[in-house]
């Protein structure tokens, strides 16, 4: 029996529960995933990565943003 199936239904099922939490994660660990097992089978520790790094990087445009929209009021408000 295929193992990977099963394995990526729990994983959309986990990340389903914890959207609000891990903005960026589902995207990074999908692209993670594929690159690590393309490099050399490690698509699980490709995913651990990706999901680091897309929650770092949609943390950091949430900041950007809310910077950019702090700047935009004025002063006296």
């Amino acid at each position: 029996m295929n193992f990977a199936a099963p394995c990526a239904l729990a994983a959309a099922l986990s990340f389903a529960s914890t959207v609000a939490q891990a903005e960026g994660c589902a995207k990074g660990a999908v692209v993670g995933g594929v690159t690590g097992h393309v490099a050399g089978h490690h698509g699980t520790a490709g995913a651990a990565a990706g999901c680091a790094i897309g929650h770092h990087e949609a943390k950091k445009k949430e900041k950007a943003a809310s910077a950019a929209a702090a700047a935009s009021q004025p002063a006296g408000k």
